[in-house]
């Protein structure tokens, strides 16, 4: 045992987080105290007023030179023969053909004529040909379980009443996936060629990921107009970087041989790109074509602002008429919808090639699932003349559960107000309202100068200096104040979030049947729309930061549990083995080697909890928030351009100042444990 311990990596004798560095930080935060409590003398006493509100004068009106240009953009910008105006026109006429054939073969029917005096001169597919199609694409992917899934889920939107809103979706997702995964594609392949391409593509990717979502559909709102064209140019840009990032990993992890391979028989560039690296790169592509779909559907609700009807405009009205029962059945049949593609792109993504069958007979031999599926569709049409029920599902036979949440509300806000009320008023006047005060209160010099330090003990001069250059940028633009509330609430968000999630991935790790619990609980937040958070939140607390809370946590807690667990049990098992024989307790094995060797990768989950907490933050602006989310909603409303791209950049800003510390400390931390060089 002596000979093979000495073999094994360093196991730390005290937990990773204890030392200077952690003393250092407890210092640095007794100072803030101290600062927010008696800064604002000390600084009123010394006549540096500016320390904690940046003069207006000294402001740049960057909101105001935005708006200027994309005045000028619109009206004035001229390319060769055609205005900038006609061009967005001719983009938005090119993308509305194929979204009108979908929406007319899914919800509306082929019509003629427009407006009220439209008539339909073919009908849509029916429910029953939409069934029959997404059940034989299950069984050719995989199989018949999972040809039964998709089909029960289809079911379950025509049985619940939602499948006219859920084929308007679809109709938008049909057309808005393939433009994402090409786009994507194309900038991932020319990112991996060409190294500029990459050093201009990483920034600009990070800035995409990181704006909120609203701030995407304020200057297409201007440049595309209201309507579904401009709502699903929306979803193509929010969905597309995860695709872009994805290529260019999927191409760089092609074994070398294969490359070799390539260059022994002779290929182009092109042929190389086409021919042997796409194709080999296939599996980690279609991860990629799976979070295309996902971020599609999420942003389902957000483009319904901009005139995407369907699931997503179904939310939205139910959370503004505080209608609970339709809002969360809504909601739950976008969660079901995600699924169902969830699964058919994963099927695709793992299923082998087909192998190559000269089957003897006809076409109908050869393609039976594809005979079968025009047969049901035909036969439909032709039945649903003289029998409706075949074209439409019946409402006589549909179920609602919208009572049932309405009854549900009702009662636990009639039984348990005041207990509901006492909970939410001693977390205002003991937790919210504290640090919402000591963060406000705080002058922005002392903060952007903690920041600078920061990056420094954490990455270097870069960081620091990229820490300072983006806070900076938020104070000279005079957005200080409603930043630190958007930190105030997404960092009390992260603080609890962590506090549920880390403890559950423990459990999950160390439980196989809770991690199996958990797991599925997991992906239960993760595919719910971030809107159906609200709708109940806000029926039982009212508006206001508690709300927001609450919805934020329920938002941002899936990585906390999801990294702990993950980090727990990539453990080399030789390293417990040896706490074992060394005579550890299962609660030693916790503290002492577990938790410690698995502390970079928690760190990753709270930096996933953060994303999501700030992504979520700017939506909760609907519930009576007062942070720079609040700013990218007025902008919208009022398609103010320049204030919506200001406010989403500073929401950026902060989300990748986060996500550069936290990433740093876990990459120190790693070195620190040595499990890197």
């Amino acid at each position: 045992m002596t000979a093979r311990s000495s073999a094994l990596p360093w196991v730390p004798a005290r937990a990773a987080w204890i030392g200077p560095t952690a003393l250092f930080w407890i210092a640095v935060l007794i100072a803030s105290l101290i600062v927010s409590t008696y800064g604002e003398d000390v600084i009123e006493w010394l006549g540096a007023d500016w320390a904690y509100e940046w003069p207006r004068a000294w402001q740049v009106p960057l909101a105001a030179w935005i708006s200027a240009f994309m005045d000028w953009l619109v009206e004035d910008a001229t390319f060769g023969l055609f205005t900038f105006l006609q061009l967005t026109r001719f983009v938005s006429w090119l993308l509305e053909i194929p979204l009108t054939i979908a929406t007319s073969l899914l919800s509306t029917g082929f019509l003629k004529g427009q407006g009220s005096a439209a008539v339909q001169v073919l009908p849509p597919l029916s429910w029953i040909a939409v069934i029959a199609v997404v059940v034989a694409m299950g069984f050719y992917a995989r199989g018949w379980k999972l040809a039964a899934f998709v089909g029960a889920c289809f079911l379950y939107l025509a049985v619940f009443g939602q499948w006219n809103s859920a084929m308007v979706t679809l109709s938008s997702i049909v057309i808005a996936v393939p433009f994402g995964i090409a786009g994507g594609l194309l900038l991932g392949i020319a990112g991996y060629r060409w190294r500029a391409a990459e050093q201009v593509l990483s920034p600009i990717l990070d800035i995409m990921q990181t704006v909120p979502v609203f701030a995407y559909l304020v200057p297409i709102l201007f440049l595309f107009g209201f309507g579904p064209v401009a709502a699903m140019i929306a979803t193509i840009v929010y969905a597309m970087p995860p695709m872009v990032r994805i290529t260019m990993l999927a191409l760089r992890g092609v074994p070398d041989e294969i490359r070799d391979f390539g260059r022994m028989a002779g290929c182009t560039p092109r042929q190389m790109t086409w021919k042997v690296m796409v194709p080999a790169a296939r599996d980690g592509l279609m991860v990629g074509v799976n979070q295309v779909i996902m971020l599609s559907l999420n942003m389902v609700i957000i483009a319904s602002m901009i005139g995407a009807g369907g699931l997503g405009y179904d939310v939205l009205t139910s959370l503004r008429r505080l209608d609970i029962g339709g809002g969360i059945e809504a909601g739950v049949a976008i969660v079901v919808l995600a699924i169902a593609l969830d699964r058919l792109s994963q099927a695709f993504a793992n299923r082998p090639p087909p192998a190559h069958l000269d089957l003897p007979g006809g076409l109908v031999r050869r393609h039976p699932w594809t005979t079968t599926v025009l047969v049901v569709i035909l036969g439909t049409a032709l039945v649903g003349i003289v029998f409706p029920p075949a074209q439409t599902y019946p409402e006589a036979m549909e179920v609602s559960t919208g009572g049932f949440w309405e009854d549900l509300v009702k009662y636990i806000n009639v039984n348990f107000y005041d207990q509901l009320e006492a909970v939410k008023t001693f977390m205002l006047v003991n937790f919210l309202v504290p640090v919402k005060r000591f963060l406000t209160e705080l002058p922005w010099i002392w903060t952007v100068a903690v920041i600078g330090v920061a990056g420094w003990q954490l990455g270097g001069r870069r960081l620091a200096l990229l820490g300072i250059a983006l806070a900076m940028f938020i104070v000279v633009t005079g957005l200080w104040e409603k930043a630190m509330i958007t930190v105030y609430l997404c960092g009390i968000s992260v603080v609890i979030a962590s506090i549920i999630g880390i403890p559950l991935g423990i459990v999950a790790a160390e439980s196989e049947r809770a991690g199996r619990l958990l797991g599925g609980f997991v992906d239960t937040l993760q595919t719910l729309p971030s809107f159906v958070y609200l709708i109940p939140v806000v029926m039982l607390f009212r508006v206001g930061d508690f709300s927001a809370m609450i919805a934020v946590i329920l938002y941002a807690l899936a990585p906390a549990i999801r990294y702990t667990a993950h980090g727990i049990r990539q453990i080399d098992p030789q390293l417990v083995e040896a706490g074992v024989v060394s005579g550890c307790t299962p609660r030693q094995l916790l503290a002492k080697i577990k938790l410690p060797l698995a502390f970079p990768e928690i760190l990753l989950g709270i930096n996933q909890t953060i994303m999501l907490a700030i992504s979520m933050v700017v939506i909760t602006a609907l519930v009576g928030t007062r942070d720079l989310g609040q700013e990218v909603y007025i902008a919208l409303t009022k398609a103010d351009t320049g204030r919506g791209i200001v406010a989403g950049l500073a929401v950026a800003f902060i989300a990748i100042i986060a996500d550069r510390l936290v990433s740093a400390g876990a990459q120190r931390t790693r070195r620190r444990l040595g499990l890197v060089a």
